[in-house]
């Protein structure tokens, strides 16, 4: 952002956007021509094809000022700002865009854009690479973003581009170019950079050991990426990044409400039903997300019923259900790449058992303690109210007879209480767990127990696995709960079905 805060005041540059007077009606070829001295006129926005929708197409979609849905212009640009303040003079962060990946053939999968790229850039395509280059004073810095080029053929096939001209007229950015020149640009702002910041690694490491024997080398790509760094100092991005996306701006924290609403009210409309398939529940909670405003699921939905419970992440969802079970739904909604997470466990007959209400409500209490907790007043740490979690549930397990000697309590509630959130379901990576939480941030509150079928276990619970899990917004004196409309109360869930 070249002149310090010049851009923070640029919103979408164009109410009408422009295009040289000597390029036909309709025919964007001269919008690629970047540096050219050129004459204008004007042609409207709603006119033109994106990769994404704007408010000049999709009225519907976005408000004025947004570039994504809840999120303006003005803020991506705060964004790239205090990301360039964190930066050495001189210093240069690369960020990259998902690639499109394939399931067979030409058949792709849904694409789903990097967090970091879109929270920097609000640009939600593939193939792209974001640069941003500080100078030697705090704020200043230069954006580059480059993108795929406006080619008519292929969008015939794959849909529309934005292009490189949209790039500085829609996102900003202060410089552009075709990403199949990315490596001449990249070889030469990473030569004039004191150091690089940057998470898009060189080669692939093989996380399992099935991979480790079908991986061959890295792609080409990748082999060109590590020449060009291999020019400089290069450090980590991850850090600098999770820092700022840890904290959650009023506008992001509507987005996950939005999210969070939709979804509770989808779990609540769930639980009015009788369900005989785990298959069936898990279609109408996808369906229905959508339904009432989110865009897609955050995540593959977990539908387990009775013993599969059990397993933390059970994602077959291919059983029947029975009377005499419960259900334990894991699934949220996701608006604007913005996400909620919600465990629901509930009666398939509509109404609990004793043994099932006692464990329930065990459980049931630890989650209103640890809630109210989840304020930045409390000086709680996400690891401190894990502690709480535990003491809570063994001092419950306890009264109702279980022997907590040993391992018990590993082997019953054998996973963290919570997690951040945001734009990943486990936002921000590497965050520590042992800082008190601040406002601002959000996380999970899930307590679970899962009862082994064997002897150790009072007979009445052995088999049930029971999970209560809400999206919760960390304020000073008092926690903002995400979902709130996912009813939990064992009154509440049964007068649903009387």
């Amino acid at each position: 952002m070249r002149n310090g805060l010049r851009a923070l005041g640029r919103q979408l540059r164009f109410t009408s956007l422009e295009r040289p007077l000597s390029s036909p009606p309709y025919s964007l070829s001269g919008w690629e021509r970047t540096g050219v001295s050129r004459a204008y006129a004007s042609v409207s926005a709603a006119d033109l094809q994106f990769g994404q929708p704007l408010h000049e197409t999709h009225p519907h979609l976005l408000q004025p000022g947004e570039l994504t849905p809840g999120i303006t212009a003005l803020e991506y640009a705060q964004r790239r700002s205090k990301l360039a303040a964190k930066l050495p003079g001189n210093g240069l962060a690369i960020i990259t865009a998902s690639e499109l990946k394939y399931r067979s053939g030409p058949v792709f999968y849904e694409f789903h854009q990097d967090s970091d790229f879109f929270y920097l850039t609000g640009f939600n395509e593939p193939e792209a690479v974001a640069v941003i280059g500080k100078s030697m004073t705090e704020y200043d810095h230069v954006f580059h973003l480059f993108v795929r080029a406006k080619d008519p053929k292929m969008e015939q096939w794959e849909g529309s581009r934005s292009g490189t001209q949209a790039a500085l007229d829609v996102f900003n950015a202060d410089e552009t170019g075709d990403i199949k020149d990315v490596e001449r640009h990249l070889s030469r702002l990473v030569g004039d950079a004191s150091e690089v910041y940057t998470d898009a690694s060189p080669t692939t490491t093989p996380i399992s050991a099935f991979s480790r024997l079908i991986s061959s080398r890295s792609p080409p790509k990748s082999d060109a990426l590590s020449k060009i760094l291999d020019q400089t100092t290069v450090r980590p991005l991850r850090p600098i990044l999770n820092d700022l996306r840890n904290i959650k701006s009023s506008a992001e924290i509507a987005n996950m409400r939005l999210a969070g609403r939709a979804s509770g009210r989808a779990f609540t409309d769930a639980m009015r039903q009788p369900w005989t398939t785990e298959k069936d529940l898990n279609a109408f909670l996808e369906y229905t997300f959508k339904r009432k405003g989110c865009d897609t699921s955050a995540y593959v939905p977990v539908v387990a019923g009775g013993k599969n419970a059990s397993q933390i992440h059970y994602v077959r969802n291919d059983d029947v259900l029975r009377d005499k079970d419960l259900v334990l739904a894991d699934a949220g909604g996701e608006y604007s790449n913005y996400i909620t997470d919600i465990t629901r466990t509930w009666p398939i007959s509509g109404h609990f058992t004793p043994p099932q209400k006692d464990l329930y409500n065990a459980i049931l209490a630890t989650q209103r303690t640890c809630i109210s907790l989840c304020r930045a007043s409390a000086s709680s740490s996400l690891d401190k109210i894990h502690q709480v979690a535990e003491k809570t549930l063994k001092d419950s397990l306890g009264q109702l007879s279980f022997d907590m000697s040993g391992n018990a309590l590993e082997t019953l509630f054998p996973h963290h209480l919570g997690h951040y959130i945001g734009l990943d379901v486990h936002d921000t990576p590497g965050q520590s767990k042992k800082a008190p939480l601040r406002a601002g941030q959000c996380v999970t509150v899930e307590p679970g127990l899962y009862i082994p079928n064997t002897d150790r276990w009072p007979a009445a619970f052995r088999g049930m696995g029971i999970r209560i899990e809400d999206s919760v917004c960390v304020q000073e004196e008092h926690p903002l709960v995400l979902t709130t409309e996912a009813v939990k109360e064992v009154e509440d869930i049964e007068a649903l079905r009387a």
